[in-house]
């Protein structure tokens, strides 16, 4: 196949001058550039040290490092370091093109030196006291994002949206679920007090579904009357209310004041990371009330959520959030997230109010592709000048009603192209916030002011964490900085990343049929955005086991082995599996018959399909500068191996 074969985006050339700036590179090809930069500002460190009370005698003689003991520490030192050196050649090679596993690529430069430069500062993001600077590029760090998600970004609007910097997405997971329990069940608080002339709802059903914009305007209204009272009284309302909180009585107390009322329900598609798991139980709203959807086509199924929305009403059921996924960690699909935005607006008109939570700890940094450099949303046409298929009508209708939801979760490590670990949390109106809000005499002096800025330089009464890394708040700003979250900026390495998926999606087909005297290859699910999976399975086989088998020995030449040289390995690949459980009866039947397989032996051991998953970030998967597709390496090896499985020995059921 021919280089030429594969679609080259508009204004490729313009990104190629960019990209080559970008990265360190597969070969280290920018190694003077991080070196110069590294050195020189790890002198300008230097320079910061000695000039702070140049005064001061140095601590440390310069006779220190003939001494024995100097000069055998550092020789340890050196043995351990080298050590490490030695032993991180095992790692995997996120920076190369023949990686296409799991979501990792190669770091963007600005990220990796801003990081380094703020490593030796070593401030920590729980207060300005500990982190004067780094704290401020947090705050702002979240502004960028809310700006690239569609949210106000304007500080001085009262209604701002508010982000701050995780250790992930998993983090923020939580971070959503916990804002969103707050604001449900504050309302019932205040009913619960009695507090007069705020205009609170009638009884616990309605409090407990306000829903998110009205909880809020509910909470602001508390705040401004509670302020005009004279000093004793506003204490002794503070405390009745502060003594009805959730938060306070923990859910078991909670519900057990107001028996009307019951756990609320978190509503997910069955692609759902398993966080949201993990989130139920640490809230102690426990597993029973994640109620996993299904999908459609792996795209979670908007009249299945309306209609479980209905039964919910329907039984006095609550639901504290429905959450979107922006980019499924096993086949990159995105979620109508119009429909439950949609949803959520006509529910709350009939009593039932919850929050939407948009999962885009992976494709969040997609949303680049669609604004403009103003900040707003790009007409369809104007996105899919650039592809082949994407945007789907659907794809983009899910990027423009982001918008519209509570609250996002994006992960810089990921699509940003940053360190571990940057995950992040967005919502949509930073007012929700205060509900959050923790004391610590010991970290935060005074009352927090009612400044925008001023307010979150107090960032560790807001967030889960205590203490947290400055330098990865530094990283994820600086890159915001020198590539702004837009189309024409951060934009440039999605479109390179969308292009490769639609690339290999296409040479998919193309090693499909010239494999199909041996395998029956397919991709299950056309991509959405960047993640491209394979199935496959032996000509006339008809077991899923066995074709489970052929597809696993396969990824054991994908995966990584710490027992072999790095460089034996051709590529390296992941994989997943389909449910049928996910699939659906009509998704599970089309997939088999294509594959030759009986849907009947989706039972025991093998109540899944195994798959192959490509996960197409490296901006070099088409190297254009020396005529090379990664793409086409990669299935002319994966058709070597496939007919020399086939022909080598019969495959283990």
């Amino acid at each position: 196949m021919r280089l030429a074969d594969f679609p080259q985006p508009l204004g490729a050339r313009e990104d190629a001058a960019v990209l080559d700036a970008c990265f360190l590179g597969p070969y280290g090809e920018n190694d003077a550039l991080l070196e110069k930069l590294v050195v020189e500002f790890l002198r300008d460190h230097v320079y910061w040290r000695r000039n702070f009370h140049p005064e001061d005698p140095p601590a440390i003689p310069t006779r220190a490092a003939q001494q024995p003991a100097y000069q055998a520490f550092e020789a340890r030192m050196r043995r351990e370091l080298h050590a490490l050196s030695a032993a991180l050649k095992k790692s995997v090679p996120f920076h190369s093109p023949r990686y296409i596993g799991h979501m990792a690529s190669d770091l963007l430069l600005p990220g990796l030196a801003a990081q380094l430069l703020t490593l030796p500062y070593n401030p920590n993001n729980v207060s300005e006291d500990a982190a004067p600077v780094t704290v401020e590029l947090e705050v702002r760090a979240g502004l960028q994002l809310a700006r690239m998600i569609g949210y106000p970004d304007d500080p001085e609007r009262e209604d701002c949206a508010f982000g701050h910097l995780t250790s992930g997405g998993t983090v923020a997971n939580y971070q959503a679920l916990r804002l969103a329990l707050a604001l449900k069940a504050f309302p019932v608080a205040l009913r619960a007090v009695g507090v007069p002339d705020i205009d609170v709802p009638d009884d616990d059903w309605l409090a407990f579904n306000t829903g998110p914009a009205a909880g809020i305007a509910l909470s602001e209204r508390w705040r401004q009357w509670r302020d005009a009272q004279p000093p004793a009284q506003r204490r002794m309302w503070q405390a009745a209310v502060e003594a009805a909180r959730i938060e306070t009585l923990g859910i078991a107390g909670f519900f057990e004041r107001h028996p009307t009322l019951k756990p609320p329900r978190v509503l997910a598609p069955t692609t759902a990371h398993y966080s949201w798991s993990k989130g139920v139980k640490l809230l102690g709203l426990g597993r029973a009330q994640l109620e996993l959807l299904p999908e459609r086509g792996m795209r979670l199924d908007a009249d299945a959520l309306q209609e479980t929305l209905e039964r919910c009403l329907r039984r006095h059921e609550p639901v504290l959030m429905a959450v979107g996924v922006l980019g499924t960690t096993e086949y990159g699909t995105v979620d109508p997230i119009d429909r439950v935005v949609a949803a959520r607006d006509a529910m709350q008109s009939r009593g039932l109010g919850f929050s939407v939570h948009v999962d885009g700890a992976w494709g969040g940094y997609l949303a680049t592709l669609f604004r403009n450099e103003d900040g707003s949303l790009r007409a369809r046409d104007d996105v899919a000048t650039d592809f082949a298929r994407f945007p789907l009508p659907d794809v983009h209708a899910a990027f423009a009603a982001l918008a519209d939801t509570d609250s996002v979760t994006v992960d810089p490590h990921k699509l940003g192209y940053l360190p571990y670990g940057s995950g992040a949390f967005v919502c949509r109106d930073h007012r929700a916030m205060a509900l959050l809000a923790e004391e610590a005499d010991y970290v935060f002096d005074g009352p927090a002011s009612t400044r925008y800025m001023a307010r979150y330089r107090r960032l560790g009464q807001y967030i889960p964490e205590g203490s947290k890394s400055g330098a990865a708040a530094a990283a994820v700003y600086v890159t915001h900085r020198v590539l702004p979250l837009d189309h024409a900026h951060f934009g440039m390495l999605p479109r390179q990343t969308v292009s490769a998926a639609e690339a290999f999606h296409a040479r998919a087909q193309r090693f499909a049929a010239a494999v199909a005297d041996v395998v029956h290859a397919q991709v299950p699910f056309a991509p959405d955005s960047n993640i491209v999976c394979l199935a496959l399975n032996p000509v006339g086989n008809t077991d899923v086991a066995r074709a489970n088998a052929f597809v696993r020995l396969l990824h054991e030449e994908l995966r990584c082995d710490p027992q072999r040289p790095l460089q034996v390995k051709e590529f390296f690949g992941s994989m997943t599996t389909l449910r049928p459980d996910a699939l659906g009866i009509a998704e599970l039947h089309r997939i088999a018959t294509e594959l030759g397989l009986d849907p009947a032996t989706f039972d025991g051991d093998a109540d899944r399909l195994a798959i192959l998953r490509h996960t197409l970030m490296n901006p070099w998967l088409i190297d254009r500068e020396n005529g090379i597709s990664y793409i086409d390496r990669y299935f002319e090896f994966l058709e070597q191996r496939v007919r020399e499985l086939q022909r080598g020995a019969s495959v283990p059921a």
